[in-house]
């Protein structure tokens, strides 16, 4: 994430009053842009269906002759529809659908609980997703560290990281889901509260570390659209010129 566009999302968020909404699940970023397209289409397109229209719609949803477009259109019609009962027939499908149709239905159920929660609240609702999605008012990240140097981290030096990032990042209510210390480098994935300054955070506890020897490079990269691959992180350590990834 760049730090003006990170800076410019923590300033939004500071600003912003009302109801947040975290997609907790793993969406691609691809994926919920063509949904929000294809829902907005539809809503200037199309009537929202009323509670006589959902047999039909569900004969539709359910049969095996359908395709995944017809299905898409169905899961969205019900979206829109701000019915409870509406919403109740997307809770359901979404538990059991197939994987071809989880990610389509999931973004069917968040749009109908906030237009549901729109209509039955005078709070403003506010949706934020990212391909990594989150988990109750946390959004998840995956962060990249660099050793100084390019040079190989030595044992306690993968003990320090380890230890001062599950004892500091509690504290701030951060919850560290995977932490992987590799030969020059640390990946780690964790969820942090929607309004609290990660950079902030990571910095301290990177100066923490480095007061055993400075051996944590100042550049780093952080992430909420998706987990970096190892191609994708050979490449980032080319460009701050770290050129083994190690193992």
């Amino acid at each position: 994430m760049q730090r003006d566009m990170f800076n410019q999302f923590q300033k939004l968020l500071k600003e912003t009053d009302g109801d947040f909404h975290i997609l907790e699940q793993r969406i691609p970023v691809e994926t919920q842009m063509e949904y929000f397209k294809y829902s907005d289409h539809l809503r200037k397109e199309a009537s929202p269906p009323n509670e006589s229209d959902y047999e039909l719609l569900l004969t539709d949803l359910y049969s095996p002759f359908s395709t995944l477009e017809e299905k898409k259109y169905v899961l969205s019609m019900l979206a829109i529809s701000k019915e409870v009962k509406a919403y109740r027939l997307l809770e359901k499908y979404a538990r059991d659908a197939m994987p071809d149709m989880v990610d389509w239905a999931c973004m069917a159920l968040i749009e109908s609980r906030i237009a549901l929660e729109t209509e039955l609240s005078d709070e403003k609702q506010i949706y934020i997703s990212t391909g990594l999605g989150g988990r109750g008012n946390k959004l998840r990240f995956f962060v990249l560290f660099f050793s100084a140097e390019g040079k190989p981290f030595l044992e306690y030096q993968n003990r320090t990281v380890e230890k001062e990032f599950a004892f500091a990042l509690p504290q701030y209510d951060c919850e560290i889901e995977r932490l992987t210390v590799r030969e020059r480098h640390v990946e780690m994935l964790f969820l942090a509260p929607i309004r609290l300054n990660i950079k902030t955070v990571i910095d301290r506890v990177m100066d923490e570390c480095n007061q055993y020897g400075g051996f944590l490079a100042r550049t780093y990269t952080v992430t909420n659209v998706k987990e970096l691959g190892e191609e994708e992180i050979a490449n980032i350590m080319k460009e701050n010129g770290n050129h083994q990834t190690g193992n």
